[in-house]
């Protein structure tokens, strides 16, 4: 006798797995987001029916390795989180080169990118696109995602975005994963706080991340600014250092740094 894997284990079992992935990469989960996936796996592992095992379907088995082609499909038909499934547009799957040595991760689509389907195509998208040819690529050089690929809902009668919740960015890691895994970038820089928390596990404040290289399945990370930061923040000094650790990151490829882009966003001389 075996039991029956009913629709709500399954739906339990969804939401813990993204968090023995992470332990099994050596990533700590967040504690609520930990705490809330066990608690709902014990609570409906307690309520399934015992059955001959004749009876029970096949599992399929897991993907082993993805095509594009096949995770575009799975991301864009993704309904893990039904509040999201609820309220979005469209998936931002991401945009790009499939095979770039830099990609850009952001935290979630804004509504900007929920209607057009396109990470960073607001005004902070836009200074990213200017910060990436200051650089001396294109956005078609790079790949740019998401960790969390729908706009979080907002509360009925509130405007805006809001920041994704822990279990939401969680659950959506996993197919970030795979997207790197695909691309295989040679450095990933991780754009504003959020994104470092959900791609890293990191709530250091940003001071302590930003300006050092972190990794990701072996892969360096450096956490800077987020564009919308730099535009409630537009001094030359916070522009500087988002600007250095992009040098860094121009170094770390081994691209050739121009004197002209070493001195950008540095103080005039007296």
């Amino acid at each position: 006798m075996v039991p029956v894997m009913s629709d709500a284990f399954q739906h339990a079992l969804a939401q813990s797995l993204p968090l023995l992935q992470e332990i099994r990469d050596g990533i700590k989960p967040a504690p609520k987001a930990s705490r809330a996936a066990l608690n709902l796996l014990r609570k409906s592992a307690a309520a399934l029916t015992p059955v001959e095992s004749t009876v029970l379907p096949q599992t399929p088995p897991a993907q082993a390795e993805w095509t594009w082609e096949a995770l575009q499909k799975a991301i864009l038909t993704c309904q893990k989180c039904p509040n999201l499934v609820n309220s979005r547009t469209q998936v931002v799957f991401g945009v790009g080169n499939r095979a770039a040595d830099l990609m850009f991760v952001g935290e979630a689509p804004g509504a900007d990118e929920d209607a057009q389907g396109e990470p960073f195509v607001g005004r902070a998208g836009q200074l990213l696109t200017k910060i990436i040819e200051a650089m001396g690529f294109s956005r078609d050089d790079i790949f740019i995602a998401n960790v969390l690929k729908c706009r979080p809902d907002m509360p009925e009668g509130e405007s805006g975005n809001r920041k994704p919740r822990g279990d939401e960015m969680a659950t959506c890691l996993p197919w970030l994963r795979e997207q790197i895994t695909l691309v295989k970038p040679r450095a990933i820089v991780a754009l504003g706080a959020t994104a470092a928390e959900g791609l890293l596990g990191e709530t250091r404040p940003m001071r302590e991340l930003r300006g050092a290289w972190l990794e990701f399945q072996g892969i360096p990370v450096m956490v800077t600014y987020h564009p919308a930061y730099l535009l409630r923040n537009q001094t030359i000094t916070e522009k500087r250092k988002v600007w250095e650790d992009m040098l860094l990151v121009l170094k770390k490829l081994g691209h050739a740094i121009t004197p002209k882009q070493e001195r950008f966003f540095t103080q005039p001389a007296p």
